[in-house]
């Protein structure tokens, strides 16, 4: 079968860099699917582990997380799923990846596609929803459908992919005041269209653009690029007993200041319950098919912003390439073999 993959890490603008390859169809598991795929986007999982994971065995590394497919086949001990199904994910982080014809997945981290979407909108969707909704619900533990509220989220680069339904999410199902950070019009423009109440500037303190709409102070903040930049403006933000949750990877992060206002401090990564194989993993079945609900009944919208086209290595770099420029809105989707 098709698949893209890459043998050293190169610079993206490498011709090596991610390659068209030739590989054995997988076969599933016990819990797996095996899917048909029909779409995928691209994550900056993807670039950082291009960049930073070199393989080991001499085979290749196949990356991609987010898909929409078409179930082919079942292991002997999957039952949510059959043959036929249309399903979408954001798999694991160490399992061979989605850009490919055919992938295996645990069902237990799969949810049903929206049925209103085509699969290229699906696709932008499964890995930033569970990041937002994990770090929304289960690490802030902002209270999910109450919409009354008198506290405020601060979302760091509301734009970005995590940011964007984030945003959707935190609006729509919370009574929390959204604030987003953006810094160019169009991206101050998509925020406002995610449902962002305010939109202040990142690149200029974030106490400072709170107090210029009058918020100075918010319970919750979400750190999803530059905290450790952030990190003194976050704290004194924040009001006694907040919470900051953060996805990013700052080189080092003291949380010791952290102290005096009793602020807690959390991480989210999606990928928890697979490379750790939780009791908790079929959550995420769990919050994907309510995200599908939502996606359906017009709660919550498909945050693709580009379509790259065919899945194959050309296309991806220019999607590797985008990602790096850290000047992307929402989703780069692709589809198709």
């Amino acid at each position: 079968m098709k698949a893209i993959g890459y043998y050293k890490n190169l610079p993206i603008n490498e011709p090596q860099s991610l390659v068209d390859i030739e590989i054995e169809k997988p076969v599933p598991g016990p819990h797996d699917l095996l899917v048909k795929i029909q779409a995928i986007s691209v994550n900056p999982a993807d670039v950082k582990l291009r960049a930073g994971s070199m393989p080991t065995d001499g085979q290749p590394r196949i990356l991609g997380y987010d898909a929409v497919g078409v179930v082919e086949a079942v292991g002997a001990k999957a039952v949510l799923f059959k043959p036929g199904d249309e399903v979408f994910y954001a798999g694991a982080i160490n399992r061979s990846g989605t850009y490919a014809e055919y992938h295996t997945v645990d069902e237990r981290v799969v949810g049903p596609k929206p049925k209103s979407l085509s699969a290229a909108q699906a696709a932008a969707l499964p890995l930033t929803s569970l990041t937002a909704w994990e770090l929304l619900f289960d690490r802030l533990g902002v209270p999910l459908g109450t919409m009354t509220s008198d506290e405020a989220i601060l979302i760091v680069n509301g734009a970005g992919g995590v940011g964007s339904i984030l945003t959707q999410i935190a609006r729509r199902l919370t009574g929390l005041t959204v604030i987003a950070t953006a810094s160019r019009p169009e991206t101050i423009a998509w925020v406002k269209e995610m449902g962002a109440h305010h939109v202040i500037d990142h690149h200029k303190p974030l106490n400072e653009g709170l107090k210029e709409i009058a918020i100075p102070h918010v319970r919750y903040v979400a750190g999803l690029t530059a905290t450790g930049t952030h990190q003194k403006a976050i704290i004194e933000s924040l009001k006694p007993h907040g919470a900051l949750a953060m996805i990013d990877d700052p080189e080092t992060f003291d949380i010791v200041p952290f102290k005096r206002k009793s602020l807690s401090v959390h991480w989210e990564l999606m990928f928890t319950p697979t490379l750790y194989m939780t009791p908790d993993i079929a959550q995420q079945h769990r919050i994907l098919s309510e995200v599908a609900a939502l996606a359906d009944q017009g709660i919550i919208r498909t945050t693709l912003h580009e379509d790259y086209g065919t899945i194959n290595a050309e296309n991806l770099k220019r999607a590797h390439t985008a990602i790096e420029s850290a000047r992307g809105m929402g989703k780069i989707v692709l589809s198709g073999f």
